[in-house]
């Protein structure tokens, strides 16, 4: 009798037939849906993509507005929190209110393979400080890439506006390293933008950002940073790290 084929194979296998169809039209999908809101990419995907479509969620403010509106069109969507063991507690909390404000979100919390015990065990104390790219390995990008087996697409925040990193990003790309297609819904949006929305719809959002922190990571490796600031100068302070590799 022939074996079934596992999950992951199943999803990989469908990664493969998307990557024929869509890689060759990332940048004509993108300049197509470049004039066109969040919703009508997000409603598109829905269709194209259905159990396929991740939403990757650090619960920041995109993200809530992303769930928002993806809930909207899928109530019962797919997201996935990497808990990377060092998060404030304030992002824990607003968790937990996103998940009751959305109880058909159907979200995934992945940990790191490594306990915080275990990495100090195996490297050494206070990784995030002597090699950070090493520490956001282990506990962002190695979960990252374990989520991402369960789907042919996924959804992220990332806006142009946020880093000369992304300020050349598309709506509609190809994660070549992971074999997926990816999904900037909110790339043209401005920070207002973000604001007006949560606002408008009484969202929950992190408090820290209320107390000068605009973008917000693991707890070691997040201050507040000085209004008018890069937004994104409080993370990682002192060291020359911009990103902590799930876009790179």
């Amino acid at each position: 009798m022939t074996a079934t084929l596992s999950s992951s194979s199943r999803w990989e296998m469908a990664a493969q037939a998307l990557q024929e169809q869509y890689q060759p039209q990332v940048v004509s999908l993108s300049e197509q849906f470049e004039p066109l809101d969040a919703t009508a990419l997000l409603s598109w995907a829905e269709r194209e993509f259905g159990d396929g479509l991740l939403l990757a969620c650090s619960f920041g403010p995109e993200d809530v507005v992303l769930i928002d509106l993806l809930t909207a069109i899928r109530p019962r969507a797919r997201a996935f929190f990497l808990d990377t063991d060092f998060h404030f507690p304030e992002t824990l909390q607003l968790r937990e209110q996103i998940l009751a404000r959305y109880p058909q979100l159907q979200l995934e919390s992945l940990k790191p393979l490594l306990t915080p015990e275990q990495q100090v065990a195996q490297y050494k104390p206070e990784l995030y400080r002597s090699n950070p790219d090493l520490c956001c390995g282990i506990r962002k990008v190695e979960p990252l890439n374990r989520a991402l087996v369960s789907c042919t697409t996924w959804i992220t925040g990332m806006r142009r506006e946020q880093s000369p990193t992304r300020a050349d990003i598309g709506k509609v790309q190809w994660d070549g390293k992971r074999n997926r297609l990816k999904l900037n819904p909110l790339a043209d949006w401005t920070e207002t933008q973000v604001w007006d929305y949560i606002r408008a719809h009484g969202i929950p959002y992190n408090p820290l950002h209320d107390r000068n922190y605009p973008s917000i990571g693991c707890i070691h490796c997040t201050a507040p940073v000085a209004p008018g600031a890069d937004p994104r100068s409080g993370r990682w302070q002192g060291k020359a790290k911009t990103e902590c590799g799930l876009h790179t």
